[in-house]
Parts: structure tokens; C-alpha cells; sequence
């Protein structure tokens, strides 16, 4: 099983994440963002951008056939903490699992814009930055376009929102 944890970018995808791998004895975090700086390492410089990754077909590419392989050959549960807002992106990775048999529990995390936007200044990004910048876009796809069960994460802890996502995705804990 897939534990997908969706939320827009600062929203604490990674924490949670890490928490449920704490809690689950058999589980991994795979982190899918390894792919695009893999990606940014090896291409030519004429070729790298700056932005986001995920807009090359190759990263999406590689990261559904991670997963599947990994679905197929692993028993534990496999944890992605990954903003996935494009809908065309979601249905080449998310999807196409789904439709080969993969079992997908999708969450999105929620959380205000003013929550997000602190989170990513602490973090030490600028107010302007990237991240930023893509708070309204994520935020819009989530209501309208990505599916996930929302998992309200204003005002509690990293555990409690772990513990929700457990619960919510019927996973037992060994």
C-alpha cells in the first residue's frame, strides 16, 4: 500500500511522513523530489531549469515505475510526501498505479494560506519565493481538480496529523 501525502508546498508533508514511519514497523519514506535532483545532477547544463521538476515527462516517468516496482516487491506500506496540483501529473503517476492495481490512499494536508506562507519563511525561503508562489495554484487544485481525503492539519501536531492519516488509511500498526 501507497500512503500518499499531498498538501501544497510548506503545508508539513515531510514531517508527517516521517512520523507514520516511526509509528508503522514495516515502512518506508519514499521521497520522489530524489528523482528531479537526480535529474538537475546529471543533465547538461543547457538543460537544467529552475522551477519545478516535475514538468519534465521523464521525472513522472520514473517515479510511477519506482513506486510500482517497489509496490510489487515490497510488503511494508510505502510513504510519499509529494505536492502533486497538476491534475495531468497526478493521473501519470497516482493513476496509473491505481490502475494497475496499486493500492493508493491519497491524503491532502490542510492548512490556511497564512500557515503555509509562515512555515515557508521559517524555513528561511523568501516571501516571494517559489514556494510561495504556488500556494493559491495548489490550494485551488485541491478543491477542485486532486482528489485526496483532506486531513485538517491547522493547530496540531505532527503526531496527531499522523495518527489521522493512520487511522483514516485503516493501517494497522505492528
Amino acid at each position: 500500500m501507497i500512503i500518499w501525502i499531498n498538501g501544497a508546498f510548506g503545508s508539513g508533508k515531510s514531517s508527517v511522513a516521517e512520523a507514520i514511519n516511526k509509528k508503522i514497523a514495516q515502512s518506508f519514506v519514499y521521497d520522489p523530489e530524489q528523482i528531479g535532483y537526480f535529474l538537475w545532477d546529471v543533465f547538461p547544463d543547457e538543460m537544467k531549469r529552475k522551477g519545478n521538476f516535475q514538468h519534465i515527462p521523464i521525472w513522472r516517468e520514473f517515479n510511477y515505475k519506482i513506486l510500482k516496482h517497489i509496490s510489487d516487491n515490497y510488503d511494508g506500506i510505502i510513504i510519499v510526501p509529494m505536492t502533486i496540483y497538476k491534475r495531468e501529473y497526478y493521473d501519470e503517476i497516482i493513476s496509473r498505479l491505481i490502475n494497475a492495481g496499486v493500492s493508493v490512499r491519497l491524503f491532502i494536508l490542510s492548512v490556511t494560506r497564512q500557515t503555509i506562507l509562515n512555515r515557508l519563511i521559517q524555513r528561511g525561503n523568501d516571501r516571494d519565493g517559489w514556494g510561495a508562489q504556488h500556494i493559491d495554484a495548489c490550494l485551488s487544485a485541491f478543491e477542485t481538480e486532486i482528489p485526496g481525503e483532506i486531513v485538517v492539519a491547522e493547530d496540531r501536531s505532527i503526531d496527531e496529523i499522523a495518527d489521522k492519516i493512520i487511522q483514516l488509511g485503516r493501517v494497522h500498526i505492528t
